[in-house]
């Protein structure tokens, strides 16, 4: 039986801590962007998020994805209710509690939906979507943490490298949010009537609270204080950091000046495409993906999605979604054993299959994603409705669904 270790332990509760802050950062990111009889809706789905699939996942959500494999495709109910999960190690974790291990994998499961909420924000009904989140939370995103992450799961057997969630985590939600914003509509006045932020502080601070949070969630998936929790920890900050200022030279050469959000969404850009690399590549590789994903990414937010037409308020499937499969894509071209034994190496390593490899750890769950997604939306809009009324849109959600405003004017 492996031992305990302190300092493993401690680490990983404080990067529990770190990533369950990444979804009231998120809350604060997407809150800014929208309009200002909005923003209550937005902090709202995602903090209920963080009390529904908190429950969800104890009671059936960690079984399902972690729990002993059924066919390489979902675990089974021998964990419900967090049965058998207690203090001593397990044989994902060594040297930490399963029940911390747990917990940490419980923080991304939270977040994940949230992330979908960017593209539906301003005129979805909530309970619509807090039934979509909940199924979501257990017939999409389960599976391909299992997939990827379980033991036995399908890509995990044949050697996927996702260090963080790329693909169980940014490419699910990727292609939840694609499903979704195209299923439920133009917001009203899409296209007709200008919609900006009601307040870029807010999402500056929700930016710097994401940026903090994700050294937890890429360090911490380590699971240990050791060496490839401080290359996960250098690759995140530089790709990051990578990425922001190439979004702001392309704003500076696209519009004639550098902005704010364009920064905020470049640095978000980079932290999705060095999550599932992290952990196997080079700092100087970290800049390569963080300055490639904001090229690929701008084009995709500034010339595609206008040109297509679809409205993904936030940008949830053209930064996580996107950014996410390139990430991962790219992980099959800078991996190296030799920053990470326990990796593989890329193509540019001499290793072509591996890309191969992270294509289909990219594609299958979008794919998955994007189609379990458009039938749970339809099950439940057909059941309960997913759309706010017209009235209610134009009110507003905070009062309309709420019955709270984010802002009091005294006359």
């Amino acid at each position: 039986m492996n031992a305990i270790n302190a300092g493993d332990t401690a680490w990983v509760l404080i990067a529990t801590a770190m990533v369950f802050f990444m979804t009231p950062g998120l809350a604060f990111f997407y809150g800014g962007l929208v309009r200002r009889k909005n923003i209550l809706s937005v902090l709202m789905q995602c903090f209920i998020l963080g009390c529904a699939i908190s429950l969800v996942w104890v009671l059936l959500g960690y079984s399902l994805a972690f729990g002993p494999d059924k066919h390489g495709l979902i675990g089974s109910f021998a964990w419900a209710g967090l049965r058998g999960v207690g203090v001593a190690p397990s044989d994902y974790a060594a040297t930490i509690p399963h029940l911390q291990f747990m917990a940490f994998q419980m923080m991304f499961a939270v977040i994940t939906p949230a992330l979908i909420v960017g593209a539906f924000a301003e005129r979805i009904n909530f309970a619509g979507f807090l039934v979509f989140s909940i199924l979501w939370s257990l017939l999409v995103y389960a599976p391909i943490a299992h997939w990827v992450w379980g033991a036995g799961g399908w890509l995990y057997k044949m050697h996927a490298l996702d260090f963080a969630g790329g693909s169980v985590v940014h490419i699910s939600a990727g292609a939840g949010a694609i499903a979704t914003a195209v299923l439920v509509g133009k917001r009203t006045g899409y296209e007709h009537e200008p919609q900006p932020p009601h307040s870029l502080p807010f999402t500056v601070l929700g930016t710097g609270i994401l940026w903090f949070g994700w050294f937890g969630f890429n360090a911490g998936s380590a699971l240990a204080a050791n060496g490839t929790a401080a290359l996960a920890f250098v690759n995140t900050n530089t790709a990051a950091a990578a990425a922001g200022f190439t979004w702001a030279v392309l704003d500076w050469w696209h519009t004639g000046r550098p902005t704010l959000l364009g920064v905020a969404t470049g640095i978000v850009g980079g932290l999705v495409a060095i999550t599932p690399a992290c952990g196997f590549v080079s700092p100087l590789s970290a800049i390569a993906i963080g300055v490639s994903v904001s090229i690929i990414c701008f084009c995709m937010v500034v010339y595609v999605k206008p040109k297509l037409g679809y409205d993904d308020s936030l940008d949830a499937f053209g930064v996580h979604g996107v950014g996410g499969l390139w990430g991962t894509i790219a992980t099959g071209i800078f991996a190296s054993k030799a920053v990470n034994e326990a990796g593989a190496n890329g193509l540019i390593h001499g290793n072509p299959a591996q890309l191969w490899t992270q294509f289909v750890t990219g594609v299958i769950p979008f794919a998955f994603a994007l189609v379990m997604s458009i039938i749970l939306f339809k099950i439940v809009d057909a059941l309960i409705g997913m759309r706010a009324h017209g009235h209610d849109e134009l009110v507003g959600l905070d009062l309309s669904q709420h019955r709270e405003a984010g802002y009091t004017v005294l006359e």
